[in-house]
C-alpha cells in the first residue's frame, strides 16, 4: 500500500477528522433521531476536548515511550546504529533546497552523540514518500558528514514507510553480518519501530530520543491546544500501526 494511500486512510481514523465525521453523523441524524443526533455531536466536543489538553496528548505519549531508551553502557554486542527519517523540510529557502526535518534532525544529533561514543557504523534509513528531489537518507548523511561531521556507511533509500525500512535494511545489512543493531528514532515511535525490525531477523538496541519527560503541571495543561491534540493524534496512530503489524504479515 503506497504512503499516499496509508495516510489517506490514517486520517479518517485520527484526530481531529475522526471526532468530526461522529459529528457530522450527529448532524445528519437530527431530524430522524434527535436524540441520537445530539448524544453524538455531544461525543464529539468531549472527546475533542479531552484529547486536546496537553496532559492528556504527553502522558499518552509517555506510555509509548517507556523501555524506549538503552543507556550506551548496556549496549554490548550492537554492530551498527540504524537511524529512521523523521520527515523531510521541502524547499528550504534558508538553505537553498530541501534537508532533514525538525524530527529528524533530534534524531541524529542521538545518532551523532552514539556514534561518538561507541564508533558503530550508521546506516540511514528513509526513502522518498514526500516526494523531494532525494531521498530523506541521502539529506540525513549530508546531515551527519557535513554539519555533525559522522561519516555515514550504508543508505536504505528505497522504503516508504517502518515496515519496508526494515526489510531493506536487513537485506543491506546481511552480507556484513549485522545482525544486532542500535535502532534511534523517537521514544514514541520505538514499540512499533523494534517490533518490525525483531520481525525482520534483528536484535534490536532501542535507542529513542524526544521524550515526553513529567514537567511541571499547570492550568495551562488542563486547557485544551493544538500541540496536546497533536500528541493524541500521534499515539492513535502508533497505536493503530502496532495493531495493523499484528494482523499482516512482514512483506
Amino acid at each position: 500500500m503506497s504512503w499516499l494511500i496509508t495516510n489517506f486512510i490514517a486520517a479518517f481514523l485520527l484526530p481531529p477528522l475522526n471526532f468530526l465525521l461522529l459529528g457530522a453523523a450527529g448532524m445528519a441524524l437530527l431530524r430522524r433521531r434527535p436524540r441520537l443526533g445530539k448524544q453524538l455531536i455531544g461525543a464529539m466536543l468531549v472527546l475533542l476536548w479531552i484529547f486536546s489538553l496537553p496532559v492528556v496528548g504527553n502522558r499518552l505519549l509517555a506510555l509509548l515511550e517507556q523501555g524506549a531508551h538503552t543507556p550506551v553502557e548496556q549496549m554490548h554486542g550492537a554492530q551498527a546504529i540504524v537511524v529512521l527519517g523523521g520527515g523531510t523540510y521541502l524547499d528550504a529557502p534558508e538553505y537553498g533546497g530541501d534537508t532533514v526535518g525538525g524530527a529528524a534532525l533530534e534524531r541524529l544529533r542521538l545518532a551523532a552523540t552514539l556514534y561518538r561514543r561507541t564508533g558503530l557504523p550508521l546506516l540511514m534509513a528513509a526513502g522518498n514518500p514526500d516526494g523531494g528531489k532525494l531521498p530523506e537518507a541521502v539529506l540525513m548523511k549530508k546531515t551527519l558528514e557535513e554539519e555533525f561531521a559522522v561519516p555515514v556507511r550504508w543508505l536504505e533509500a528505497a522504503s516508504d514507510n517502518t515496515r519496508q525500512s526494515a526489510v531493506n535494511s536487513r537485506e543491506l545489512l546481511a552480507p556484513s553480518g549485522v545482525h544486532t543493531i542500535v535502532l534511534v528514532t523517537h521514544g514514541w515511535h520505538m514499540p512499533r519501530a523494534r517490533r518490525i525490525f525483531e520481525r525482520a531477523g534483528f536484535r534490536v538496541v532501542p535507542a529513542g530520543t524526544a521524550f515526553h519527560t513529567e514537567g511541571k503541571l499547570s492550568v495551562l495543561s488542563f486547557l485544551p491546544h493544538l500541540g496536546g491534540l497533536s500528541d493524541s493524534s500521534i499515539f492513535m496512530h502508533e497505536a493503530i500501526g502496532l495493531l495493523w503489524y499484528r494482523l499482516t504479515p512482514l512483506r
